[in-house]
């Protein structure tokens, strides 16, 4: 049993590493750091290796360094899959369906592809440039470490409907172009507009307002066909970065004070709920990081929010002599917010705290969605405020049992 224990604890502190980051381990921005540089370095070496002089001189050790690369990135594949176990959405599946649905997401797919191509050329015997193209993909193996690049993706998936609504009007745009310059030019410039396909190039290159000249019109009605082609490509052509842009605003704003899935999850209250109740709890979070020794809530601040520890620990200052330490999970000011009353205790932060705050309007909200949450934050308030009720009566109760001490024999001399 003690060493299933261990076992889990080790497998723990593995899935905050690999999966959290610094934020829940201070080895995490090491190991993240290290691989991010390994991933820049196998980039390089990948180009070195197309220079035959290079290739030749140092092909020994360009060889070695992939072997290592291909060590490094297998552990940590693995290591992955043997922690995810440990994710709060799937800890309650079975372990082998836990890892199965791990292994399938796309962020893992590229892990696997990127170390793939070295195990194929060990048993299946094909084309070594064709593996050395697909060693590019551990290059994106840097979308798990690049927040942007995260950002990015998140706005391809929200604005991907929009953004196929300008691919399809590009299209159309693209053939009638095509199909109009072919009726104009194709008598004076068979060999260059004798079919709609032909004729696609040059309505290409003018959309996308390029313009290589390799390929123009001659005629009168060609070259106004052409200019209007090259007015509409302006606008056309910045469509969809235009629509990219503003969804890149939008998602930057949105999620400038918000954290991860994987760190909301670590929040004992919301760990039974699925990947999508997470998603939406996390809107409504935004974070703040206080040092050590600064206080998080003074007595009398009025109570607008709920405060939820993501890291580091934090003191309650219940009395003088009393005083409750609060660690990765808890949770405070839950009463001073449901009853709308002020703070009644000190809170500082003992070390550095990363601080999750979930204030009046946004707890409405997610009470009205998930009326289980807010139960649940009552039940924990309650029985906070009914073990403070007991501790202070047994207090009461000590002092009324201590025997009285004669003023007389307090004053007297004691001797050993």
């Amino acid at each position: 049993m003690a060493a299933e224990t261990i076992w889990r604890r080790w497998r723990r502190q593995v899935h905050d590493i690999l999966e959290v980051g610094g934020d829940a381990h201070p080895a995490g921005r090491a190991v993240n750091a290290f691989i991010i540089v390994l991933i820049f370095l196998n980039a390089i070496a990948f180009a070195a290796e197309t220079v035959d002089e290079v290739a030749a001189r140092y092909g020994t050790y360009l060889d070695a360094f992939n072997v290592f690369s291909v060590i490094v990135f297998s552990i940590e594949y693995v290591l992955r899959l043997w922690s995810a176990v440990d994710i709060p959405m799937l800890s309650r599946l079975p372990h082998w369906r836990a890892r199965l649905r791990f292994a399938l997401r796309p962020i893992m797919i590229i892990d696997l592809l990127a170390v793939l191509p070295w195990y194929l050329q060990q048993f299946v015997p094909i084309d070594l440039r064709i593996l050395r193209v697909l060693r590019l993909f551990r290059l994106l193996k840097l979308v798990r470490y690049s927040p942007a690049l995260q950002t990015l993706g998140r706005v391809l998936a929200d604005e991907y409907r929009a953004l196929l609504g300008a691919l399809l009007v590009i299209l159309v745009l693209l053939l009638f172009a095509s199909t109009a310059i072919y009726f104009l030019e194709r008598d004076a410039q068979p060999d260059k507009f004798g079919s709609v396909p032909a004729a696609a190039w040059w309505a290409l290159a003018t959309l996308t307002t390029v313009g290589y000249g390799d390929v123009v019109p001659i005629t009168p009605f060609g070259k106004l066909l052409g200019g209007i082609v090259m007015l509409l490509g302006v606008g056309m052509i910045a469509l969809p970065v235009a629509i990219i842009a503003t969804g890149f605003s939008q998602e930057s704003a949105r999620h400038q004070f918000v954290v991860t899935w994987s760190m909301v999850a670590r929040v004992p209250l919301f760990a039974p709920m699925d990947e999508s109740e997470i998603a939406e709890i996390a809107k409504l979070l935004y974070t703040r990081t206080y040092l050590p020794g600064v206080p998080i809530v003074r007595t009398g601040d009025a109570g607008e929010g709920m405060f939820l520890i993501a890291g580091g620990e934090a003191v309650v200052e219940v009395s003088p002599s009393n005083q409750v330490v609060l660690k990765d999970g808890d949770f405070f000011g839950e009463m001073a917010l449901l009853e709308r009353r002020r703070h009644q205790h000190d809170v500082v932060a003992k070390t550095r705290c990363r601080v999750y705050v979930l204030d009046a309007q946004s707890l409405s909200r997610l009470a009205g969605r998930h009326p289980e949450i807010l139960r649940r934050i009552r039940d924990v308030a309650e029985a906070r405020a009914a073990a403070g009720k007991a501790t202070r009566n047994e207090g009461r109760k000590r002092k009324a049992r201590a025997p009285s001490v004669p003023r007389s024999k307090r004053d007297e001399p004691q001797t050993l």
